[in-house]
């Protein structure tokens, strides 16, 4: 009997089979391990997830919810500025109200009157403040002359502006007291009797009085005022003399004197500039339309 010869693979085949089991054996053992720990983690992340899908939608709500009440915030905010807003804006007007009313206090309401046969001046009324007029700007340099203290720089202004460009202007009168007025017009009729009324006005109702009037002439009148629409001072007077708030008061045609193109008061630079442009004249107006530029008088 021949020996059993056994050929390397079936000496090897028990171990192959039993290395193959294992490795089978380990296989299903990682394949069982791997699904377990993907299937923790799986629901591991599941459950993650829906914690987390559950904390945005809560953080969501809460955006929600703070949106909205940022939103009523700034509603609350928006209504209590206006308020505040409305209550600064009333104490503005307050504030300023009170301010236009403590100017005005101070300032003299007679000086944008009407006069000239409609209102009346008594005895008694003077200027609160008077200033003399430098003896250059007279033409009478030996009879002092006042005017309103606010008006005194502007009427230096003009005549100094007036002599650049080489014309002259004197002050021939300014202010005139009640007594000095009534002295005046009482001469005046001893001379031309009834008809002294027609360029001079009587006592009371002269604008010489409010101090801030100016009667001109100029060189080659020696002092004199007819003629003075004749000249280049007179000229000079119209197209400029509104920039230092003088306008002239009794222009041809006007129903309260003859014409007298020397005669020129201070109603300020807002109204005298306001007359200009209009080509209107101060007894043109009405007085509520005039008073309206008191306050400004003297800006």
């Amino acid at each position: 009997m021949e020996p059993d010869i056994q050929t390397p693979f079936q000496k090897y085949a028990s171990l192959i089979v039993i290395i193959l089991v294992l490795l089978a054996g380990t296989f299903v053992y990682l394949y069982i391990a791997t699904r377990n720990e993907l299937k923790e983690t799986s629901e591991e992340y599941f459950n993650t997830r829906t914690e987390l899908e559950g904390n945005i939608a809560n953080l969501q709500n809460k955006l929600a919810t703070a949106e909205s009440q940022n939103r009523g915030l700034q509603t609350a905010l928006d209504i209590e500025k206006g308020r505040n807003d409305d209550f600064a804006n009333t104490i503005q007007e307050i504030a300023g109200t009170v301010g236009v009313l403590e100017k005005l206090s101070k300032t003299d309401e007679e000086l944008l009157q009407k006069y000239s046969k409609v209102y009346f001046l008594n005895e008694h009324y003077v200027p609160a403040n008077l200033s003399q007029i430098n003896p250059d700007n007279l033409y009478d340099e030996s009879q002092d002359q006042y005017i309103h203290t606010q008006v005194l720089p502007l009427l230096e202004n003009m005549i100094r502006d007036a002599a650049q460009e080489d014309i002259t202007l004197y002050v021939r009168s300014a202010y005139r007291s009640f007594g000095t007025q009534t002295a005046l017009k009482n001469g005046y009729k001893v001379t031309y009797g009834e008809g002294a009324n027609t360029f001079s006005a009587d006592q009371g109702f002269s604008e010489h009085q409010l101090g801030t009037t100016a009667d001109f002439t100029t060189t080659g009148m020696n002092g004199a005022l007819d003629g003075f629409d004749n000249t280049k001072a007179y000229s000079w007077l119209l197209d400029n003399a509104h920039k230092y708030g003088f306008t002239l008061s009794y222009p041809k045609g006007n129903a309260y004197y003859v014409f007298e193109p020397w005669h020129w008061r201070f109603v300020g630079k807002d109204l005298a500039t306001f007359l200009f442009e209009e080509k209107k004249h101060f007894y043109d107006l009405d007085q509520r339309t005039i008073d309206t530029y008191l306050i400004n008088i003297f800006d």
